[in-house]
C-alpha cells in the first residue's frame, strides 16, 4: 500500500489492523486508539478518498490502497480544515482531533460547501469534550478558505526562547 505517498509494504499478519500498523510498524501516532469497534472514530484515516476507521480495516483489506493519515495531511498544520479548528479554538484535550480532521478533509473533497446538515452526517466521530457546535463553524470555514473566499490565520508557532523558558532562582536562605 502507499501511506502518505510512501509505498510501505508490512511483514505483518493480514489480519492485522490498519491502526496498529500505521501506529506500530510506521510509527505514525497521530492516529488514535480509541474504542476498537470503530464507533468513536479517533482512528480516521483516508483510504482511497474515503474516511476509513483504521481499527476495522486489515492491512490485507487495505493491500493495495492509498492511505493518508494525519502526519501525511499536512506536517505544517496548514491545511484548512487545520487552521480552521484552531481558529475556532474547538481542540479542546485534542485526541479526538486527527480523527475528526481526516473525516473533514475528506467531506470536503466531495463537497465543497457542505450545509450543517452534511457536517453533522459527514463527522460522526466523537468528541468527549463536546467541541460540536465549535466543529460546524469550523469545517465551514475551512471549507470557505478552502474555495478561497476566507483567509484564516496561519498557525502560531510556539517561539520560546530556552533562556527565557525557565530561570534558576537563588535559594532562600532559612531563618
Amino acid at each position: 500500500m502507499t501511506v502518505n505517498n510512501e509505498a510501505v509494504e508490512y511483514r505483518l499478519p493480514p489480519d492485522t489492523p490498519l491502526l496498529w500498523a500505521l501506529r506500530d510498524a510506521s510509527n505514525l501516532t497521530g492516529t488514535k486508539y480509541g474504542c476498537d469497534t470503530g464507533d468513536c472514530a479517533a482512528c480516521t484515516v483516508e483510504v482511497d478518498g474515503r474516511a476509513v476507521r483504521a481499527c476495522r480495516m486489515t492491512i490485507a483489506a487495505a493491500e493495495g490502497s492509498f492511505v493518508t493519515t494525519i502526519e501525511g495531511l499536512s506536517r505544517e498544520r496548514t491545511h484548512p480544515v487545520q487552521l480552521a479548528l484552531l481558529a475556532a479554538n474547538a481542540v479542546q484535550c485534542g485526541y479526538c482531533i486527527p480523527g475528526i480532521t481526516m473525516a473533514a478533509a475528506v467531506l470536503l473533497k466531495a463537497n465543497r460547501a457542505p450545509d450543517e446538515a452534511a457536517i453533522r452526517a459527514g463527522i460522526p466521530n466523537l468528541c468527549r469534550c463536546g467541541i460540536y457546535p465549535r466543529l460546524v463553524d469550523a469545517i465551514t470555514r475551512a471549507a470557505a478558505a478552502a474555495r478561497g473566499d476566507e483567509t484564516l490565520p496561519a498557525v502560531a508557532r510556539p517561539g520560546i526562547d530556552p533562556g527565557e523558558a525557565a530561570r534558576v532562582v537563588p535559594a532562600l536562605k532559612p531563618r
